[in-house]
């Protein structure tokens, strides 16, 4: 089957569908330890490296919960709106996994740490609150490298490769309840909310959140019914979607795929799937257990986790400023249109224009340089903009070389792009390159007098009183100094010369 085959318009399932999406999303949490042991969690260490008989399930080995993954799970829960449970414990959850060296995974089930929580998102101008049903606490599983075969996956491999280095990494699952009517702006709505919950992660410092990396993984889970009725279709959950742009791609495709299904008579099987980035497609993975499949059962060798209401309420108060009630700060301080603001969202540029802020620039003249040269670079190198090889100090020192009249706008984008390709900083390539405005009469006199002799019609004109005509000799004198000339100078000079009032 091609990507495209048997998928109707997306116009056409949403005429006749209403979507319905789940969406859970795993966060490796930062902390230093393993959920339920001593072991390292920095990345980069060899193969099996970072392992004890507690994380290995090796017989007479017990858990230890780490304390600063239940913290911060309470941290991921206040900032969700969640209630804090006062009672809650762990769970096993039972099935082959075969990089999960206990067979059986650490998690909790019916007693969750946070639960009925939201989180408001907008697109578009509409804000929509995604139901947030409950944040748990589990461990990761290992890691499976499959060898040989032409996909990666475990098909077709000669062999498999385990590395139980992840295994016991603290995770936070947050599971959202159905959400219903965003019609055709589900895939939207779905970007938005993972992204708006990896800003929050990063805001409460618990995490990363590098969805390249595998920090932060989503879930998407999705079905149609029919529109006008109630009762939800049959879910698919495309599993371990890591990146915005691919989570409302998935959405997308599979609002077609299922449509499709339907409006042939067909019966959407309940499964995991796959997603493809190079096309954009999903592909079917296993027949999907429920709960119970799952044969959860309490966790015996682990004590029930009890956090004290004072502890939670000082957790609460200590919470930093969230990313929406900060953006829309922001913008009013900055003055910006919604619109605005929300391209700089887009651009992932607002931490990057608050530091140049904090570094002395004007508000406006920061998203100036970073919203319009330092993007458009950004974009054509494929880079994110936060990765750019520039400061926020520096940026704000071409601000400031710029107000204090040593640069213009061009050759503001020339030191840019110097500091950019490693020359040093803003003041060193000014000097390195002889960069600045060039303002001493002495030095625009001759290319005055030039552009004066050289264009004698337009002289005549400024002399007639065409004041205007000016712009063209100063364009003039511009051309002969590499536009580093003090244009106002330049112009002031010009008309000296000829004798004319400004």
């Amino acid at each position: 089957m091609t990507v495209t085959e048997d998928l109707v318009s997306y116009e056409d399932a949403l005429a006749a569908y209403d979507p319905v999406m789940g969406l859970e999303v795993h966060v490796e949490l930062g902390t230093k330890t393993k959920m339920f042991c001593g072991c390292s969690t920095e990345l980069g260490a060899p193969p099996n490296s970072q392992t004890c008989p507690t994380c290995l399930g090796l017989p007479g080995s017990l858990p230890v919960v780490n304390a600063v993954g239940v913290e911060s799970a309470v941290k991921i829960g206040l900032a969700l709106n969640c209630e804090i449970a006062e009672w809650c414990r762990f769970a096993r959850k039972n099935y082959f996994y075969p990089d999960m060296p206990k067979n059986f995974q650490t998690s909790q089930y019916d007693e969750p740490i946070a639960f009925n929580g939201y989180l408001d998102v907008e697109v578009d101008g509409e804000t929509f609150r995604v139901e947030i049903e409950r944040a748990h606490m589990e461990e990761d599983t290992g890691k499976s490298t499959h060898i040989g075969g032409a996909t990666g996956r475990i098909h077709g491999a000669q062999h498999s490769l385990l590395d139980y280095n992840r295994a016991g990494i603290p995770l936070i699952e947050i599971v959202t309840k159905p959400i219903v009517g965003a019609g055709a702006k589900a895939p939207e709505v779905a970007k938005a909310y993972v992204a708006e919950l990896r800003e929050l992660i990063k805001t409460l410092g618990v995490s990363e959140a590098r969805m390249e990396m595998g920090q932060m993984r989503c879930d998407v889970n999705l079905s149609l019914r029919p529109i006008g009725e109630e009762k939800f279709g049959t879910r698919s959950e495309t599993k371990n979607v890591n990146s915005l742009r691919s989570v409302e791609r998935a959405v997308r495709f599979e609002i077609q795929r299922h449509a499709a299904v339907l409006s042939a008579g067909g019966k959407i099987v309940q499964e995991t799937r796959h997603f493809h980035e190079e096309h954009g497609s999903t592909t079917s993975g296993r027949i999907k257990e429920e709960a119970e499949d799952y044969r959860y059962f309490p966790e015996p060798d682990l004590v029930p986790v009890a956090p004290p209401r004072e502890w939670v309420e000082e957790l609460r108060a200590g919470l930093p400023e969230l990313p929406r009630v900060r953006r829309m700060r922001l913008q009013a301080e900055w003055g910006i249109s919604d619109h605005e603001m929300q391209s700089v969202l887009n651009a992932g540029a607002i931490d990057s224009i608050v530091a140049t802020i904090d570094a002395g620039a004007p508000a406006d003249q920061a998203r100036k340089w970073w919203m319009g040269e330092l993007a458009r670079r950004a974009n054509e190198s494929g880079t994110d903009l936060a990765a750019m090889p520039i400061s926020a100090a520096q940026v704000a020192r071409v601000c400031a070389l710029v107000a204090e009249g040593t640069l213009n706008d061009k050759l503001a984008r020339q030191v840019i792009e110097a500091v950019l390709l490693g020359e040093g900083d803003p003041d060193q390539v000014v000097e390195q390159r002889g960069l600045a405005i060039v303002s001493d009469d002495s030095a625009l006199g001759a290319a005055v007098d030039d552009a004066i002799a050289a264009n004698p019609a337009v002289a005549d004109k400024v002399r007639d009183g065409k004041v205007a005509a000016a712009g063209a000799l100063v364009g003039a004198v511009m051309k002969a100094t590499r536009g580093q000339a003090d244009a106002a100078r330049a112009r002031e000079l010009i008309l000296e010369r000829l004798g004319v009032q400004g």
